[in-house]
């Protein structure tokens, strides 16, 4: 070990460098916060759990009737999980000689209606966690996109 004359032995200190630190966890409702402010032209924001048909947090800018807000979970599921789409991806599943493993082949869905864009992504950690985004219909979808998947690890940390 080596010393100093004057102060003793020379301890090595291990310095995490600032890009390996771990990041404090935000909350749900800050995460969705970040989500508004980082999607252009976005609406509302929520997540929504499958396994328990929850919707867990919303924000959004305008109010909306709550019918629609409830409905919201209930749709979310039915797009990813509905009988259909179970049919389909067990189809894909039995061709190409896979077995079930419960893994999903829909990741993101994304709506077009009249005046808005709604885009649902299947968290990674958490599969069963859906972000759904909606912003205005003028927004650019190839910026919706980057932007919303730049999020969901946000929004997965903070589940």
């Amino acid at each position: 070990m080596a010393t100093n004359q004057r102060y003793g032995p020379i301890l090595k200190a291990t310095v995490t460098p600032s890009h390996r630190r771990m990041e404090p966890i935000m909350s749900l409702d800050n995460a969705l916060k970040k989500t508004q402010t980082t999607v252009p032209e976005c609406l509302a924001a929520g997540v929504v759990d499958m396994d328990t048909g929850m919707l867990l947090a919303i924000r959004t800018v305008d109010s909306h009737p709550t019918e629609v807000i409830d409905m919201l979970a209930a749709a979310t599921g039915e797009l990813f999980q509905g009988e259909n789409v179970k049919i389909i991806e067990n189809t894909f599943k039995r061709i190409r000689g896979v077995k079930d493993d419960g893994h999903h082949y829909f990741k993101e869905i994304l709506i077009f209606s009249d005046n808005l864009l709604h885009l649902f992504q299947r968290c990674q950690r958490n599969g069963n966690v859906v972000l759904v985004t909606v912003c205005r219909k003028k927004a650019n979808v190839g910026m919706v996109l980057v932007k919303a998947r730049s999020m969901l690890e946000e929004v997965d940390r903070a589940i």
